[in-house]
């Protein structure tokens, strides 16, 4: 009976330790997307994961009674399958523009109540071990901004922890609860000296999103994703009394570009440079700036033996390019409009009319530099009025060395995990930081 009692506490021991919470471990979370499922790993890639955050669950099916029906992209089990087995399964809910469901859900008692209880049903339902909410943002500053100002969101500041504490009380201390949080600091309205203590009370961790520091919202240059901007985030919460232990640091698989003003001075002053207006009055996206993940599909070469696409697919993964004078959209689909012939259409897979950020994204890499006072990696096109910003694996080790291990972060986080299966680089960078911790 003795040995079958110290195994069962040694067993007991090793579950706790392998926790993503645990003090004694390193977090290292990863999101993975619905949108970049292509090339998802498997065990062979993954090692040293202790959490995985499944993206996204819309916020509006937790508002009602009964609440929505919300299916994951992949069954949990399937998930779980590509990671090592003592891997959290978490599912995040909202994600950019989605904030209705949220100011839905804390207008009262009763709306805070409901919501929670419907991520306690959900996380049961689906067999995971937690539920990161991702509220961008509360207060305002979201998507909808120009459509609902700031002003009208004010109460959500106060009710952003109420909700929190709901959802803990619901989901117990058995499953986790964290939060993703903005990196940049004009959007944290809604962590105030008050409100922000109450938040890390609730949470069992929090995922700064220490990327897209410079957005389409800005009117200058400047690196989305620097080594000193994501050490001033990281700053900031701990000054609002955020435990460092809780924090997780973002690291992003993608660069972003912006379209700069053709007058402007790039060619002496990269950084800093005036850019063209990059949203819409309305505050939609005006198509002048956006992303490009280091997917297989973005970075390979274009292959010779492509095939005229039959099904309306077209690029790297699928082997195929558009027929009929029709462009390839940066997610892989055949069209006209300016989504798939504008800026974010992919050279050699179709007809590209303009300026085309994958041929631009070639040349980036090629003749990329180094900002060693900032810690940011940068190219500006000349031909193509480009600026781009993005992270390195060398950039990633400065990040350990100048944050995660001098400040003693809990851990780090990534966005997302299938926008680095070109060769894994960033993801091993990370690997390689956690393991000399």
């Amino acid at each position: 009976m003795l040995p079958q009692i110290a195994a069962i506490l040694l067993l007991g021991l090793q579950l706790a330790d392998s926790a993503p919470n645990d003090t004694s471990k390193t977090r290292f979370c990863v999101y993975v997307d619905e949108w970049h499922q292509t090339r998802l790993p498997d065990l062979s890639i993954t090692k040293g994961i202790n959490c995985v955050i499944m993206a996204f669950a819309n916020s509006t099916l937790f508002t009602t009674s009964p609440a929505g029906n919300f299916k994951p992209f992949m069954p949990v089990s399937d998930m779980r399958a590509r990671f090592e087995p003592s891997t959290k399964v978490m599912i995040a809910i909202g994600g950019w523009g989605d904030t209705a469901g949220f100011s839905k859900g804390v207008v009262d008692e009763a709306s805070k109540q409901r919501f929670a209880k419907n991520v306690g049903d959900m996380l049961i339902s689906v067999g995971a071990d937690g539920v990161d909410i991702d509220w961008e943002y509360p207060g305002g500053n979201g998507a909808d901004y120009k459509t609902i100002p700031n002003s009208q969101k004010a109460g959500e500041v106060e009710a952003f922890p109420l909700l929190l504490s709901k959802i803990k009380d619901t989901i117990g201390k058995d499953k986790l609860l964290s939060v993703a949080v903005p990196g940049k600091e004009i959007d944290m309205i809604g962590f105030t000296p008050a409100t922000a203590p109450k938040i890390w009370q609730c949470v069992d961790f929090v995922n700064v999103m220490t990327y897209d520091l410079v957005n389409r919202r800005d009117s200058m240059t400047g690196h989305h994703t620097s080594r000193e901007g994501s050490l001033s985030a990281i700053k900031k919460y701990i000054s609002l009394g955020l435990e460092t232990r809780k924090i997780n640091l973002g690291f992003a698989f993608y660069a972003k570009y912006f379209s700069t003003a053709p007058a402007s001075n790039c060619a002496t002053q990269p950084i800093s440079c005036a850019m063209l207006p990059l949203e819409q009055e309305n505050g939609l996206d005006s198509s002048k700036s956006g992303v490009v993940t280091f997917e297989y599909r973005n970075l390979v070469p274009v292959p010779n033996n492509l095939a005229l696409s039959s099904s309306g697919n077209c690029g790297a993964d699928v082997n195929a390019k558009c027929s009929n004078g029709a462009c390839c959209s940066s997610d892989g689909w055949c069209g006209n409009t300016i989504q798939h012939c504008g800026l974010a259409c992919m050279t050699g897979y179709g007809n590209c009319p303009g300026v085309s950020a994958s041929a631009s994204y070639q040349k980036a890499l090629k003749y990329g530099q180094t900002d060693a006072v900032q810690g940011g990696q940068y190219y500006w096109d000349s031909e193509a009025n480009l600026f781009w910003s993005w992270d390195t694996p060398e950039l990633i080790a400065q990040k350990f060395e100048k944050i995660v291990t001098p400040l003693q972060l809990g851990g780090v986080m990534a966005w997302s995990l299938g926008e680095d299966t070109f060769d894994w680089s960033h993801l091993k960078a990370i690997q390689k930081g956690i393991g000399a911790i």
